[in-house]
C-alpha cells in the first residue's frame, strides 16, 4: 500500500461528518480513484446492481470479499476488515472501535 493511499483512507474518516460504513468508504474512494462502478464491478466479478447494494448499505459483502476488494483497490485489507466489522457490530448493537493487526 503506497502513502498516498493510506492518507486517502485517514481523509476520508474525517471528513465523512458520520460514521464510516463500508458501503460509503467503496463508494467514496472509487470515486476518487476515478473508477467507473462498472469497472469495478468487473474486476470484483460482479453484477453492477450488487456493487451498488453494497455502497448503499443494502448488503454486507463476506470478509474474504472485503479483503478482495482490497487488494483489487489497491488498498491495506486490514482497514477494509475492520471497516466491515463495525459496521457489523454496531448493526447488532454493540458499539466498538476494531483494529486489525498482521499476525
Amino acid at each position: 500500500m503506497s502513502i498516498k493511499k493510506s492518507k486517502a483512507i485517514r481523509a476520508l474518516e474525517k471528513i465523512s461528518g458520520s460514521v464510516l460504513t463500508f458501503g460509503r468508504m467503496i463508494e467514496s474512494l472509487r470515486k476518487c480513484d476515478e473508477i467507473s462502478q462498472t469497472a469495478l464491478a468487473a474486476k470484483m466479478k460482479m453484477s453492477k446492481a450488487h456493487l451498488c447494494d453494497i455502497e448503499k448499505g443494502r448488503r454486507y459483502p463476506n470478509i474474504d470479499k472485503a479483503i478482495e476488494f482490497a487488494k483489487t483497490m489497491g488498498y491495506s485489507p486490514e482497514h477494509f476488515v475492520a471497516v466491515l466489522l463495525e459496521e457489523q457490530t454496531r448493526a447488532a448493537g454493540f458499539k466498538v472501535k476494531i483494529i486489525l493487526k498482521a499476525a
